[in-house]
C-alpha cells in the first residue's frame, strides 16, 4: 500500500536543455490523475522520473517520503506502461505475464486472462504479429493486472479503435474500485477521457500549469447560449474561449466565474448556460498569444 506520491521542486536539464522546472505536487491512492499538456511539455519525463528511469537534475521523488531511485521495496510498486514497438518481440502475451507475475507480487493472472478476453485478444500469439491495437491491449493488461500501487498509462490507448478504448476506460475505473492506487493517465484524448479523471495536472513548458480537482477546474469557465444580441451584451468585455452560431442562435464560451447580478442578468436575458468542456479550457490555459488565468 502506498499512502503518498510526492514531487519536491523536482527539475530535469538533458544537456543544456531545460526539460522540467521545479515541479511540485501531491497524489494519493484512489484517484485518477489526468496529465496533460502540449507536445513537448514534459509529462512523459515526468513520468519516467517517477518510474526511477532516470535522476532527477535537483528535487525529488519521494514515495511514502522515501525516494524509489533503486529502492528494491518500491521499485515494484510503480508501473509505467507505454507505446512500445514490439516489431522484434518474439514473446507471446502470456510470456510477459509470466514475466510480470515474477516481479510484481500483486499480479493476478486470472485477472490478466479475463481482460485479454474482453480485448479479444489471444494470449499465445507472438507480440510482433498482433496488431497495433492488439499490443497496446497487451500493455494496458498488464499495467491493471499488476494492481501496483502507482501505475501510469503514458498514451497507452493509441492504436485501439473506439470499441477497445471504451472496454479499457471501464476497466480501468472497475480496477480502481477493485483496488484503490494512484493512476497517472498521459492522453492526448482529452475530450474522451476527461470524464475518467478526478484531478487535473495541466503541464506547460515544463512547468505545472495547474493540479486541480476535476469538478473544481470546470468551474473555470462556461458557455452562454441565446440570441446573437444577449449573448453579444452579457459576454462584452469577458475572456473568451470561443464563439459558435446556429442560425439565430449564439453560444459563447467564456474563461470566469458569474458572480451574483451576473447570475440574474442570465435569466433577465433569457439565456442558457452549461459547463465548458475540460479541452477548451486546457487550450485557452496553454494558449500562447492569450493572458494566462489566476
Amino acid at each position: 500500500m502506498v499512502r503518498t506520491l510526492q514531487l519536491e521542486n523536482l527539475s530535469l536539464s538533458i544537456k543544456k536543455d531545460i526539460v522540467l522546472e521545479n515541479i511540485t505536487m501531491d497524489m494519493e491512492p484512489g484517484k485518477i490523475y489526468g496529465l496533460i499538456g502540449r507536445n513537448g511539455a514534459g509529462k512523459t519525463s515526468i513520468l519516467s522520473l517517477i518510474a526511477s528511469f532516470r535522476k532527477p537534475t535537483a528535487g525529488g521523488v519521494l514515495i511514502d517520503g522515501r525516494n524509489p531511485f533503486e529502492d528494491e521495496a518500491l521499485m515494484p510498486k510503480v508501473d509505467f506502461l507505454y507505446e512500445v514497438d514490439y516489431s522484434a518481440e518474439m514473446e507471446t502475451a502470456q510470456d510477459m505475464f509470466d514475466d510480470a507475475q515474477r516481479y510484481k507480487p500483486a499480479f493476478e493472472m486470472e485477472y490478466a486472462h479475463e481482460l485479454m478476453d474482453g480485448f479479444g485478444v489471444v494470449k499465445d500469439k507472438a507480440i510482433n504479429e498482433l496488431s497495433k491495437g492488439q499490443q497496446a491491449a497487451v500493455s494496458a493488461t498488464i499495467g491493471l493486472a499488476t494492481n501496483s500501487p502507482i501505475t501510469m498509462f503514458d498514451e497507452i490507448t493509441n492504436g485501439m479503435d473506439a470499441p477497445a478504448r471504451k472496454y479499457f476506460y471501464k476497466q480501468l475505473l472497475a480496477a480502481n474500485e477493485r483496488h484503490p492506487r494512484i493512476f497517472i493517465l498521459s492522453t492526448h484524448l482529452v475530450s474522451e477521457m476527461d470524464y475518467l479523471f478526478d484531478e487535473v495536472i495541466i503541464i506547460h513548458k515544463g512547468a505545472v500549469k495547474l493540479q486541480e480537482p476535476m469538478d473544481q477546474l470546470l468551474e473555470r469557465g462556461f458557455s452562454v447560449t441565446g440570441t446573437e444580441e444577449n449573448v453579444a451584451q452579457f459576454t462584452k468585455g469577458m475572456k473568451m474561449l470561443g464563439t459558435e452560431r446556429l442560425g439565430p442562435t449564439r453560444s459563447d464560451m467564456v474563461l470566469g466565474r458569474l458572480n451574483e447580478s451576473q447570475l440574474m442578468e442570465l435569466e433577465t436575458l433569457d439565456l442558457k448556460i452549461s459547463p465548458v468542456k475540460l479541452q477548451d479550457l486546457f487550450i485557452r490555459l496553454t494558449d500562447e498569444d492569450r493572458e494566462g488565468v489566476k
